[in-house]
């Protein structure tokens, strides 16, 4: 899924206006970059079905330099079968466990605290397998520029230690390489990724990927 041109513009400039209202002490630039921020979103708003209005209240609401945003995965495995979950905001399809990185957690915090809350299992963060750029890879568009980091995860315990209480995801399961289903949720991962981390499981020596 190639990020349109225009997308790829109107997030640069957001990221020009959110960087430059960051650093100007000047009163009369920074009307020219809220001006800059209202015309990415109109340019936004003009190519979907977005209102205008909350567009440009979010991009306002970002502060300081522009930066990618971090979505942090658990790849859990138990032998060879794959820990997923339902991504409830997602109709229901099927994803890694894992969310946006908090502040003042570290990636590994992050992880560990993402599967239990969408899991309910409590794991151990062991490596790296992927840091992607999500524009690079068959990701739908996103108005923000994103890097998505897959954490191996092990686990402590073949049984969950909590009953999962996020709405946001249900019925956490654990998916042979070939029962993967075709519904997955792809804002949050693709098939060609998961494909890639039973590699991983396979050959545990292969070095992190990247971009």
């Amino acid at each position: 899924m190639t990020v349109p041109n225009w997308l790829t513009w109107a997030k640069e400039i957001q990221a020009i206006a959110q960087t430059g209202l960051a650093f100007t002490e000047n009163v009369y630039d920074k009307e020219r970059y809220h001006q800059l921020q209202h015309l990415a979103a109109d340019i936004i708003a003009a190519h979907t079905d977005i209102a205008v209005t909350p567009l440009r209240e979010m991009f306002e609401k970002e502060a300081g330099y522009a930066t990618p945003k971090v979505d942090v995965r658990g790849i859990v495995f138990k032998e060879d079968t794959l820990l997923m979950v339902r991504e409830k905001m997602d109709g229901g399809r099927w994803t890694v466990p894992g969310g946006w990185a908090d502040v003042n957690t570290t990636p590994a915090e992050a992880v560990v605290k993402e599967v239990l809350e969408e899991s309910g299992y409590r794991v151990r963060a062991t490596k790296i397998l992927a840091i992607y750029d999500r524009n690079k890879h068959a990701h739908p568009p996103y108005l923000f520029h994103v890097y998505k980091v897959f954490i191996r995860c092990e686990l402590l315990s073949d049984i969950p230690e909590k009953a999962t209480t996020d709405y946001e995801t249900g019925e956490p399961t654990f998916f042979n390489e070939a029962d993967i289903p075709v519904d997955i949720s792809t804002p949050r991962v693709t098939a060609t990724q998961l494909a890639r981390f039973f590699q991983h499981l396979r050959q545990p020596d292969l070095p992190t990927d990247f971009d």
